[in-house]
């Protein structure tokens, strides 16, 4: 049989002491082997701590953001990315913004650039895997300025490729519509990623929408359904999280909700039965 790696990574390391907390649980577990942070969410530094004093039982990669909360840079050095109130825009805004060819692509970079040396700061290395939050790093000119400011980083660091194969498409329900036009933006995008030298997963599992993950078996199905030799599974575990509130675009209690219920999945013994029976090793990004 060949050797197959899984990298679970649980994205939004930071975004609230809590959720922060469950991530690192799973990492203790031996579970997540990865997560990203998001370095201008204001619980970064402290959540930072609580990985540092629990010995960094998880591998630390960056989650650039541009769609939550206020930017790194100051925001009149990034005008085009900002509100009147210099907070970053919702998804949607920022959507609308590059559809309607607004966002600048060296502000973006400047930006990305300034969350990368906050990143180095805090954390004491340069980020071992790295995704956008809300995969804004699939969309141009997002995606191009992101390789950029990582272009001087040696060895190069694992790029989520957001590439979802037919075959989970078929065997997993939920939000399709929304996963096959992530993989349309996706495919292209892991094209310049591997052009440009950083390595990523041959596919990306577990794309879905908060009421899916109330699935027992949501996660084994995807184990059991996706093809690779190098598998990310994205994840967004947590414990129940007062911080969250709305800054993330969703209503505060199905959001808080959707994280109890992926580490209630995540921690069953029966997830483990899955990856091994699918013939998966748990790895880093960094392997």
């Amino acid at each position: 049989m060949v050797d197959r790696r899984l990298i679970v990574t649980a994205d939004d390391f930071g975004l609230g002491p809590e959720t922060s907390r469950g991530i690192l649980d799973l990492g203790s577990f031996g579970v997540v082997t990865s997560t990203v942070l998001l370095v201008n969410s204001p619980h970064a530094e402290a959540s930072i701590a609580l990985w540092k004093a629990a010995g960094r039982p998880v591998e630390m990669g960056w989650h650039p953001c541009l769609t939550m909360d206020a930017p790194v840079s100051p925001p009149a050095a990034v005008p085009s990315l900002v509100d009147v109130r210099g907070r970053l825009p919702s998804l949607g805004g920022l959507l609308k913004r590059l559809l309607l060819g607004r966002v600048k692509a060296d502000e973006v970079e400047t930006e990305f650039r300034a969350q990368y040396q906050r990143f180095v700061e805090l954390v004491g290395a340069p980020p071992a895997n790295v995704n956008g939050h809300h995969h804004v790093h699939i969309f141009r000119p997002v995606g191009d300025a992101l390789l950029r400011a990582l272009s001087d980083q040696r060895p190069r660091p694992f790029v989520r490729r957001v590439v979802e194969p037919w075959a989970t498409l078929r065997a997993v329900r939920g939000v399709r519509m929304k996963r096959w036009v992530l993989s349309r933006f996706g495919r292209a995008a892991a094209r310049r990623q591997a052009a440009a030298g950083f390595p990523g997963n041959d596919a990306l599992a577990g794309v879905t929408d908060p009421p899916f993950v109330q699935d027992p078996q949501f996660f084994a199905r995807w184990v059991r359904a996706v093809p690779g030799e190098v598998v990310e599974l994205m994840c967004h575990p947590g414990h129940a999280d007062e911080a969250i509130g709305r800054r993330d675009g969703h209503p505060a209690a199905g959001h808080a909700d959707r994280r109890v219920a992926e580490f209630k999945l995540l921690s069953d013994p029966a997830f483990r039965d899955a990856v091994a029976a699918a013939g998966f090793t748990l790895s880093a990004a960094a392997g």
